[in-house]
């Protein structure tokens, strides 16, 4: 960095500026621009442990954040906490895991720089020895007390779950403690020996195998706020106190149902704090609980540098913030919402300001600025400019650095990558001008050099006195603001579980030769003084069907349209039978469709694009965000399709946000480039204009002439784009289907992308059935296609398919509480005052004018809109496109925004009657927000009452399932593969789907096309072993269901020595050593399939011998029987009455010799099909 720093570190102002910093108390610096203030700031401190800059807004904290990452890699927002909003049931965890992993940071004294927006100064917090006190270190050797565990943990504000897979959650299993802390980034494995901790070891949440192993973990809490016992206690005695005068007082004002309410809210309280030692919104009951408490501030040391953005304007923040609080506090407790303590959450404002002076800070204004109200010692200016932007001129770029060189400064540009900056560099050669590119910015510049280096700043800056320009590339290209790229966490390998935690008693499951019937759970049968687990399937007429649970592979969990129930089918009758022969033919025609259609395609011969050029590259680089694997990998794959001279029919699926458009942009730029031109249909005119708004952004470096055609278009507008198509001047056209009409001429198009298309009707279809001939085709859609289906269409047609969700741009905050109109108003008041906009979510056409007109009286000064489906298309779309021009702040809407919208101005998100949504609606409902920089919220809102009261533990529960919306989808999930296996193959399909179940559907699709396709389809045949053996997972070792299911299913699939040695060391991992009659499973699930290998299809002991039945159909070298006998000598027979059948004569074994020899008979059978040696 010297190369920046140099020039400013020799400058006299500078060294004012550290003097007047060492020796205290608050020193006033104006002049200093947005990135040179980071500049100085790092200049000042980079030698600090800690640094810490307080801002006006949590937006502008967000922005200084990008600015300094420059400078610095570490360094962090601290958001502020939802005061207002403490009273919701469940509140998202997200903002309070980012909060306290910087308080880890700073108690573990780790160098950070922490940006706190004015907001967070105010909070109370319990105090920084408090927080050190509340740690828990656990090391191998330790003596661990389970019970004194889980109330410590409970206390800390874990939440205990049979299965670990988030933040914030502990389980306990027998002998092994999982925790997965709320401030790292996955979860641990405590392994006990009696009570003494044997191993510590961290592990992967969706595999659930140990990663590496720790000496000793240091746990933090998962709240700010921990209640142990006594502090319970003497909280309570405090609030009960104040309940008593409080009460009182309301009910001298006659004030009754006030009261009543204050009684309900203590009662609720109190009983959630004596049963779960936790309570809905104890943030509030803070000042109750503890006897000091500190601000954020006083968690740093005094010595440590505080930077203050705009003073003036964080003193005012902050008063706005305490009056904003006050008043609406004061509202809530004349109606009995609260008690006055509760009022006392936020530090005054003047005790924060007399605190700042204790530490040495510097507060910085842009102008020169009186500041009456703060302390300062001395004011310095330091002029510095802005960087003018250049508005893609480069020659005026060139015309300046001549200025600047022969005025002696030093000049830096900066490109945001190697290659971008490496292409300037000569570029300037071709204008004559010295530059030269450097890897690193530690080299010192002289007077007039020009440095070009590659480096992520917003903005540049100047300072005139010292001759230092910095130039960045925001500010030659107009790239706007950028989005930081996020690092990637590292995946764990380790293969998913493909859960199913979702299969409960009382559930349909399709058993491939029964049928449809309903799953009772596990039961534990013995025969023969030989116990085992069986899996009991209930049909028609109480008739039961038991299965060994080793045999889980046979059944799948009934999955149907919407819910819809089935028909349960009779055991041993002849509908299933009939259903599965009728689905069989129309799975034949739908194959053969497909696979003609692909035949016709790969006969075509298309264009060939050329390779990559810089360009490309450059511009791909120039993505703000980081790509997600399955996105680079679709990208790789459409770009060698378009390279081929195969057509390129490419199927993008993935849902709202995966960034399916990125794709289709960079192909369609690749496209330009070879002179081609790109036509992209959208199924609506608002659609149309938001990609046509991302494409202008994404290209607008670039000479590439891109053009909307839609309703909004004029006449003559649309006369020119047509032209421009036909002479080849439009490169780009976006649009509805009126992009299909026959009055469009293309010059040469070379690339059609279809957004959504199940949206489009028949008709369209057949016409861009007609277009897609002889050009490429990219079609996305949000529909997710379920991996099984995938697998089925493999070969058919290409499929590209995103099911890694983006990094997190913004957690969105998720309130769930009981619909209040005076929280509506603080939402909706709070958003606006932001410059926000609102969607409110009510999801009933009869009466949406009526919550309108509601909302209008609630809140007067705010315009307020209605639209749903119902209303006509042109009124729809007009209504949207006022919103996404800002002349609406409140669009009160029905579930038509769950698909396509993307508008980045909408942060706040209501939801009423939110009890009546499917999870996945939730989910895509919620996924409309947050989709920019700022902090998003949603507030799930139930009806009054409507909520089981009956005891707090209950409606905690009820509620989470809501909140829940991360692992809530994964099972949301499962209704969305049947709508979009629908989509995908046309609506016909649907019912025939209905009637096996999904998976048995998918499996017969798959057999269909191989058939097709001519390659040879085997029989099936199952394998089943029936040995004298104990062979089951035993509930004392794994005691919940959804996990033995799990496990059941996964050692079915076990087919190798080297999966059953991974399987041992995972359920050795996960629970602990294993029983005998586990390992006794293992090693039978592995003969199993060594047997099935061998065209056995039955393995069973009786009495003295040991019977081998063959499938009828195996391909036997009869040749080779007699030897195979001979070898034998006298002990094997053969039976050839129904099933061909090698039955051996066995003597007493036990069971090691027993399962040697089993396996070794199937190994001499492995020899006879087909002659193997």
């Amino acid at each position: 960095m010297k190369a920046i720093t140099a020039p400013i570190l020799e400058s006299e102002t500078y060294q004012a500026l550290l003097q007047a910093m060492n020796q205290g108390g608050l020193t006033a610096v104006s002049g200093l621009s947005d990135t040179a203030f980071s500049c100085v700031i790092h200049c000042l401190a980079e030698q600090a442990q800690n640094r810490l800059i307080i801002t006006y807004s949590e937006q502008r904290a967000k922005q200084l954040e990008e600015y300094y990452r420059f400078f610095n890699r570490e360094v962090y927002v601290y958001p502020a906490k939802d005061v207002l909003f403490y009273s919701a049931d469940v509140h998202g965890n997200a903002i309070t895991k980012q909060r306290m992993e910087i308080l880890k940071r700073i108690a573990e004294q780790q160098s950070a720089t922490i940006i706190l927006p004015a907001e967070a100064l105010l909070e109370r917090l319990p105090g920084m020895e408090q927080l050190k006190r509340d740690r828990y270190r656990i090391q191998v050797g330790d003596t661990v007390d389970i019970k004194e565990f889980h109330q410590l943990l409970t206390a800390y504000g874990y939440e205990r779950r049979d299965w670990v897979d988030g933040p914030g959650q502990y389980g306990v299993r027998g002998g092994i403690l999982d925790i997965y802390p709320l401030t790292e980034d996955c979860p641990y494995r405590i392994e006990l020996w009696g009570d003494e901790v044997d191993s510590l070891r961290s592990f992967d949440v969706e595999s659930q195998r140990s990663i590496e192993e720790l000496k000793e973990l240091l746990i933090y809490p998962a709240t700010e706020l921990v209640l142990d016992d006594a502090r319970i206690r003497k909280g309570l005695k405090t609030i009960e106190a104040e309940y008593k005068q409080c009460s009182q007082a309301l009910r001298k004002q006659l004030k009754t149902e006030a009261a009543a309410r204050l009684k309900q809210t203590i009662d609720t309280l109190r009983e959630e704090l004596q049963e779960l030692h936790m309570a809905v919104g104890a943030d509030g009951y803070l000042p109750y609980f503890y006897e000091s408490t500190a601000t954020i501030l006083e968690y740093f040391p005094i010595g440590t540098p505080v930077f203050v953005d705009e003073p003036k304007r964080v003193q005012e923040s902050m008063q706005a913030y305490w009056l904003e609080f006050q008043e609406n506090m004061k509202s809530r407790l004349e109606g009995g919402y609260i008690l006055p303590g509760q009022m006392q959450v936020l530090h005054d404002v003047q005790q924060v300001m007399y605190l700042l002076e204790r530490y040495s800070a510097v507060l910085s204004t842009a102008l020169i600025q009186q500041l009456e109200d703060w302390n300062v010692r001395k004011s310095i200016h330091w002029e510095s400019k802005m960087v003018s932007s250049f508005n893609n001129h480069f020659d005026l770029l060139v015309k300046n650095i001549a200025e600047w060189k022969k005025k002696k400064y030093r000049i830096c540009i900066l490109c945001t990558s190697a290659t971008r900056a490496k292409r300037i560099a000569a570029e300037f050669e071709d204008y004559d001008i010295v530059s030269f590119f450097s890897e690193t910015l530690d080299r010192e510049l002289k007077e007039s050099e020009v440095m070009v280096a590659a480096g992520r700043l917003p903005k540049g800056f100047e300072f005139p006195e010292q001759k230092l320009i910095v130039v960045s590339e925001g500010d030659i290209f107009q790239t706007g603001e950028r989005t930081h790229r996020k690092r990637m966490k590292p995946k764990y390998g380790g293969e998913k579980i493909h859960s199913f935690s979702d299969i409960a008693v009382g559930d349909y499951v399709v058993h491939e030769s029964h049928g449809i019937g309903i799953y009772r759970g596990i039961e534990k049968i013995e025969v023969d003084k030989v116990a085992k687990d069986y899996i009991t399937i209930e049909y028609k007429d109480n008739s039961k069907l038991y299965i060994l649970a080793s045999q889980l592979d046979l059944i799948q969990k009934f999955s149907g349209k919407d819910g819809a129930r089935p028909k349960i089918d009779k055991l041993g009758g002849t509908a299933w039978q009939a259903t599965k022969s009728r689905v069989r033919g129309h799975v034949q025609a739908i194959a053969k469709e497909l696979v003609d259609l692909y035949a016709v395609r790969q006969s075509k011969e298309g264009y060939a694009y050329s390779p990559d050029t810089i360009w490309q590259k450059e511009f791909e680089e120039a993505f703000p965000y980081e790509e997600t694997d399955d996105q680079l990998k679709a990208i790789e794959d459409t770009k060698k399709d378009m390279e081929s001279h195969r057509i390129m029919d490419r199927l993008i699926c993935g849902d709202v946000g995966y960034g399916k458009t990125e794709i289709a942009i960079r192909a369609a730029f690749k496209a330009v480039q070879d002179g081609k031109q790109v036509a992209y249909l959208v199924p609506t005119t608002i659609l149309a204009q938001q990609h046509f708004s991302i494409f202008t952004e994404r290209m607008q470096n670039y000479p590439v002439t891109i053009k909307m055609l839609s309703r909004f278009c004029t006449p003559t507008e649309q006369k020119k784009i047509l032209a421009g198509l036909k002479d080849g001047t439009v490169d780009i056209v976006i649009g509805t289907h009126r992009l299909l009409s026959k009055d469009i001429i293309y010059k040469n198009l070379g690339l059609l992308v279809i957004d959504e298309e199940q949206r489009f009707g028949v008709t369209h279809k057949e016409k861009i059935k007609q277009m897609k001939k002889d050009i490429d085709v990219l079609t996305l859609t949000a529909t997710p296609i379920p991996r099984t289906l995938h697998m089925s269409l493999i070969g058919i047609r290409s499929m590209s398919i995103l099911e890694e969700p983006p990094v997190d741009r913004q957690a969105i905050q998720t309130y769930v509480l009981e619909y209040n109109p005076e929280l509506v108003r603080e939402a909706v008041n709070r958003e606006l005052a932001r410059g926000g906009q609102v969607y409110y979510v009510y999801n009933r056409v009869n009466d949406i004018d009526l919550v309108t007109a509601k909302l209008k009286e609630l809140l007067p000064e705010a315009r307020i809109a209605y639209a749903h489906g119902q209303m006509k298309e042109r009124e729809l779309e007009t209504i949207m496109y006022q919103f996404i021009n800002g002349d609406i702040d409140v669009l009160v809407t029905t579930t038509i925004i769950e698909t396509g919208l993307d508008i980045s101005n909408v942060n706040t998100m209501i939801i009423q009657d939110a009890e009546n949504f499917g999870l996945s609606q939730l989910y895509q409902l919620r996924g409309r927000v947050g989709r920019s920089s700022r902090r998003a919220s949603a507030f799930l809102m139930y009806r009054r009452d409507k909520m089981l009261k009956e005891t707090a533990e209950k409606r905690l529960q009820a509620i989470r399932e809501f909140t829940d919306l991360g692992s809530g989808y994964r099972i949301a999930l499962r209704d969305l593969e049947i709508r979009g296996a629908g989509n995908l193959l046309g609506e016909a399909q649907s019912g025939h789907m209905e009637a096996v179940g999904y998976d048995l559907y998918c499996k017969m699709l798959n057999d269909a096309i191989r058939e097709q396709k001519g390659e040879v389809v085997e029989e099936t045949f199952e394998t089943s072993i029936e040995l004298p053996m104990d062979a089951y997972i035993p509930a004392t070792y794994v005691k919940n269901e959804f996990t033995k299911l799990e496990l059941y299913k996964r050692i079915a699939s076990i087919d190798s020595q080297e999966m059953l040695e991974d399987m041992q060391d995972e359920f050795v991992d996960r629970f602990g050593e294993m029983p005998v009659a586990v390992e006794n499973l293992l090693a039978v699930a592995l003969l199993k399939a060594k047997a099935h290998a061998a065209y056995i299809t039955e393995i069973t002991e009786k009495g003295s011998e040991l019977w081998f039945v063959m499938f009828p159909q195996a391909k036997v070298n009869t040749g080779q029987i007699d030897g195979f006998m001979k070898k034998y000598g006298g002990k094997l027979r053969m039976n050839v009455t129904k099933a061909p059948t090698f039955i051996l004569k066995v003597p007493p074994m036990n069971k090691t010799e027993r399962l040697n020899c089993v396996e070794s008979v199937i190994n001499d059978i492995r020899l006879l099909i087909d002659g193997r040696e």
